[in-house]
């Protein structure tokens, strides 16, 4: 019976070291992969940041492009509305002017000159009485 025990491959102890060894080339190929992939992930991370450092300069540039675009839209939009609003004011102005006008209402600066004028012709007229008095005592 022990023969029997003996042939059996749990007692056979080259058979038990080759397991043995097996198991440990196994075990080390799993840790030399890990390493592996841990180089590897680092070094597809830090491609990876490359590659999204390089796309963003690429769409920054349309952006920009994009941005300045937009940007001068509006500022000729703004240009156009500005000088509608000075058009449409100046009608206006003179809409109203007329419309005065024609009321009989004068403008300011009407006013303002002939205020002016009134002003000279009352010198004029304080001169000429001053001399026309100079020349009755004589």
């Amino acid at each position: 019976m022990s023969d029997e025990n003996d042939n059996k491959p749990e007692n056979d102890p080259q058979l038990a070291a080759k397991i043995k060894d097996s198991a440990r080339q196994i075990w080390l190929a799993g840790l030399g992969a890990y390493t592996k992939a841990e180089e590897d992930t680092g070094r597809l991370f830090d491609r990876l940041v490359q590659e999204g450092e390089q796309l963003e300069n690429k769409t920054r540039g349309v952006v920009e492009k994009r941005i300045k675009s937009v940007e001068d839209r509006v500022e000729g939009v703004r240009e156009r509305a500005t000088g509608t609003w000075d058009r449409l004011e100046h009608m206006f102005d003179e809409r109203v002017s007329g419309a005065l006008r024609r009321l009989g209402i004068h403008r300011r600066e009407e006013i303002e000159s002939l205020e002016r004028r009134i002003e000279v012709l009352e010198s004029e007229l304080a001169r000429l009485r001053k001399r026309a008095g100079d020349d009755e005592e004589e």
